[in-house]
């Protein structure tokens, strides 16, 4: 009996654990967290953003537009100016609607920013929120 159990043990200790189904799953975990990503469009340029005690992280995916302290207006990279601001955010509001970040440098005079803010919000923007830091 003790031979029978001895080669029983041989047996399932030279058996291999066919690892097919584990990569299967793997594969289809990663393709499921790619597909559900959601990835944030950066503006592109590098904003001196001002201080402020009562900013918040937003959790949902926003339209971000920056304002340089060269008074250029961009939005992923490409420079849109005032007069684009309103058809940006019109064509990004078609599709669902989201709020509006400004990332305006502390040097932006002020008649520039609310330029960028009256067309967002004649665009069709519900919210529009300035970005700023945490002190």
């Amino acid at each position: 009996m003790s031979s029978r159990l001895q080669r029983r043990l041989e047996q399932q200790h030279n058996e291999t654990i066919d690892m097919s189904p584990l990569l299967d799953v793997v594969f289809i975990l990663l393709i499921f967290f790619i597909v559900t990503t959601v990835f944030v469009k950066e503006t592109g340029v590098e904003v001196d953003k001002p201080q402020a005690i009562s900013a918040q992280r937003l959790e949902q995916t926003v339209v971000l537009i920056a304002i340089t302290d060269a008074g250029e207006v961009y939005y992923d990279g490409s420079q849109i100016g005032v007069a684009g601001v309103r058809g940006t955010v019109e064509q990004l509001q078609r599709n669902e609607p989201r709020p509006v970040v400004v990332q305006a440098d502390k040097m932006v005079p002020t008649e520039l920013l609310l330029q960028v803010i009256d067309e967002a919000k004649l665009a069709g923007a519900q919210t529009v929120n300035l970005a700023a830091l945490n002190p």
